[in-house]
């Protein structure tokens, strides 16, 4: 009974993070969506492809470090942090990627897969050193 009500104790902390956890994320999503030039969940909803494996390699992209970030921190305040810093590196990611790929929103709004798998490939790789480097 004793191990239980040790692990019970937990419950708060666990509650904290992973509430905040979601809130970044429906944050990025929000964010994500805003900044790109087409609508990701409508193009999705319509059988678009690249608009789903573009999203997918951000989402993925940001929720590695996010779980670093979870992981690791000293506080739910530096977790935050942590998380944003990864959510404003997808951001960069995206702006890169679409500069390199003439006509990318075009291309994505279009179902082209090729520029979409570039945008997730690089996303989840720049995720997961961003991941890594959050171990400090």
């Amino acid at each position: 009974m004793n191990a239980v009500m040790q692990s019970a104790a937990g419950l708060p902390a666990f509650l904290l993070y992973f509430g905040l956890g979601l809130l970044l994320f429906v944050l990025f999503l929000a964010i994500y969506s805003a900044v790109t030039p087409y609508n990701e969940f409508k193009l999705i909803r319509d059988g678009n492809l690249a608009a789903a494996i573009s999203l997918a390699g951000a989402t993925l992209g940001f929720v590695l470090p996010l779980a670093s970030a979870i992981a690791h921190s000293v506080s739910p305040i530096d977790m935050v942090l942590w998380g944003v810093i990864a959510l404003v590196t997808q951001l960069v990611v995206y702006f890169v990627v679409s500069r390199v790929v003439p006509h990318f929103g075009e291309a994505i709004s279009a179902g082209h897969v090729a520029p979409a798998t570039l945008l997730a490939s690089a996303s989840v790789a720049v995720g997961v050193l961003n991941a890594a480097a959050m171990t400090y």
